[in-house]
């Protein structure tokens, strides 16, 4: 839970996870119909949601008796919980190892390092049963390493259940019960998942929007139950969307979802950005892209109390959306944004 700062000295950078701020968004929506604020999970010290899942996951396994001194954390990550699980390990005296998608910034992979976490990168356009994909490279470590608790995230529960203890709670109090639609991007499906179903408890009528990205398969399986073969592809997005089906990801809680692409999504990051002073990542972008579709689809109205979660902080994605270079060389062109 975040302490105030004028309480004084704290015990553990852990005890600043949570409580992140509600900030209203101005410039980047002021042509919709509405009020539109920032669930900035940027806020959050290891700069991303994932340190809530992170704290939440170990403390149960320490209480379970499944993690001890000396331990080894092993999970799969595309960054953000890879940096969540060695900030919390530092601190709880456990190893940190992790398989990470090649997705990942090479931002993202040198910080986990300097976190003292075991990188391994592993291919990105491989399918999930590939021996060589993240999924089956972590299932390898567990086995490699004795005295071990992988976290699964995609997998476990326990990822829900720390969005619906903190995260929902926090959106409904600092919206007091205004909000109408909650707009999460989906990837684990654990913050949209946990946060929806607080949310729907309190009041079935808020809308739960998840967005997806193109070359993922969550949007189709929401809607018709298959998984569709045809719609995987490699896309830049971190974070964002599977070629799996996370059962972290309850369905039920989510209304619909919407897809963005990758290049609007790099330069709405972009907008967030230089509009309202909030160093945003990847994901972000393309919650506010969802925003605008959903806006030109006449989805909100006046009496509209929209919350868009912001997963990450912009310090993350330094040499890809915000370096010129890797946009051009991505063929994004702002001119055809």
């Amino acid at each position: 839970m975040r302490i105030p700062s004028n309480n004084g000295p704290i015990d553990s950078i852990t005890d600043l996870i949570g409580q992140t701020p509600l900030i209203k968004l101005s410039q980047s929506v002021k042509s919709f119909t509405g009020s539109y604020y920032a669930k900035w999970e940027g806020a959050n010290p290891g700069h991303s949601t994932k340190d809530r899942i992170a704290l939440y996951i170990i403390e149960k396994a320490e209480k379970r008796g499944l993690l001890k001194p000396g331990s080894t954390v092993i999970e799969t990550t595309s960054g953000n919980t890879g940096f969540s699980l060695a900030m919390v390990a530092i601190k709880r005296g456990y190893r940190c190892v992790l398989a990470v998608n090649s997705k990942a910034s090479e931002d993202k992979i040198n910080m986990l390092r300097a976190m003292n976490a075991l990188v391994w990168v592993c291919p990105a356009k491989v399918p999930a049963e590939d021996p060589n994909s993240y999924y089956n490279v972590a299932k390898y470590l567990k086995k490699r390493y004795k005295n071990s608790v992988y976290i699964n995230q995609y997998f476990n529960d326990l990822n829900v259940e720390a969005h619906y203890a903190t995260t929902g709670p926090e959106i409904w109090k600092q919206t007091s019960g205004k909000i109408t639609h909650l707009i999460a991007s989906s990837g684990t499906g654990g913050t949209i998942s946990g946060c929806g179903k607080y949310l729907k408890e309190k009041n079935p009528k808020i809308k739960i929007i998840g967005v997806d990205a193109y070359g993922s398969v969550l949007k189709k399986y929401h809607e018709t139950g298959e998984i569709d073969p045809n719609e995987i592809h490699f896309y830049r997005i971190e974070g964002m969307g599977k070629n799996l089906i996370p059962t972290a990801t309850k369905f039920e809680y989510i209304d619909r979802y919407v897809k963005v692409n990758d290049e609007n999504s790099a330069y709405r990051s972009r907008q967030i950005s230089n509009s309202e002073g909030i160093f945003v990542g990847y994901t972000s972008g393309g919650v506010l892209q969802a925003t605008y579709q959903l806006a030109e689809e006449n989805e909100f109205d006046a009496k509209s109390c929209v919350v868009l979660i912001f997963p990450d902080h912009g310090s993350r994605y330094i040499t890809r959306i915000y370096s010129n270079s890797w946009m051009k060389a991505q063929g994004f062109n702002k001119s055809s944004y």
